[in-house]
């Protein structure tokens, strides 16, 4: 999808972070953008900052892991706007908590990796039907290499580049492109996620970090501050992916190295390395 201007999209997980700097990305290309989050202050905000460069925007709360929400989001943005070109499958959550919480794993798969699932199945039809359009969806570098983070984050990621790569094959010749983003350290909020635990669930699991869990999150949090990337140049990089129909979004090439010795290692049957 060469140009964008006039043309819609729909950014989930839009409040902040990733999502934001999407919007306002595709907000400077011209585009009109429909934000999606579940997070309703912050998604407020985000669609008045939006707005206020010159976009035409329309704030959507959406709960993604609810296949329902999901559809609504659709139907207000068909409703409001006749049509949506460009869907970023952005929103997610880190999971921080024990590693085999089963709340936290219910919590962090539904919304990481039910919430693309409901995002494909709901507007894939659309972008058919007009016979264009482009699918982003947001998995991370942990979904090619795990690294230390929780074991339900790295599984949902995971899946969200295999489901991914597969809709890239099927849409082929259909006019309709499809990229994953697979970032990096990139500074955002996500070891916060927890603001947004749902109640239903019950108490948030981060109380109960053992000793070691905790060690991991206090250094992933300063590296985060240290080393994380703006998400406007993850922005940038989906942008240039849309627009020439690129596949990988990859943030930090740097990384690739440990990817490529992690596929050579399995090749020679040796153990994985952290």
């Amino acid at each position: 999808m060469e140009h964008l201007e006039n043309k819609v999209a729909v950014v989930t997980g839009a409040g902040s972070g990733i999502g934001l700097a999407l919007a306002k990305r595709f907000a400077g290309e011209g585009m009109r953008v429909v934000l999606a989050d579940v997070e309703e202050p912050a998604l407020q905000d985000a669609a008045a900052e939006v707005a206020h460069a010159g976009a035409e925007t329309l704030a959507v709360p959406t709960d993604v892991s609810d296949a329902d929400a999901v559809e609504a989001l659709a139907a207000t943005t068909l409703d409001r706007f006749g049509a949506v070109h460009v869907v970023c499958n952005n929103a997610g959550v880190g999971g921080v908590g024990p590693a085999w919480d089963l709340a936290l794993w219910r919590w962090v798969i539904d919304v990481n990796l039910w919430g693309v699932v409901h995002g494909v199945r709901t507007f894939l039809p659309i972008l058919r039907e007009q016979g264009e359009g482009h699918i982003v969806n947001t998995a991370s570098w942990a979904g090619i290499v795990p690294g230390m983070v929780g074991p339900a984050y790295i599984a949902s990621k995971h899946a969200v580049v295999g489901l991914t790569e597969r809709l890239f094959h099927e849409l082929a010749g259909t006019g309709i492109g499809v990229s994953v983003v697979c970032p990096g350290v990139v500074s955002t909020q996500i070891v916060d996620a927890e603001r947004n635990w749902p109640s239903e669930l019950g108490p948030p699991p981060t109380g109960a970090l053992s000793a070691d869990e905790q060690e991991v999150l206090d250094l992933f949090r300063s590296v985060l501050e240290a080393d994380g990337i703006d998400p406007a140049d993850v922005a940038d990089a989906v942008v240039e992916a849309v627009t020439s129909s690129r596949f990988w979004v990859l943030t930090h090439p740097q990384n690739l190295p440990h990817a490529i010795e992690r596929l050579q290692r399995a090749a020679e049957g040796l153990d994985p390395i952290q």
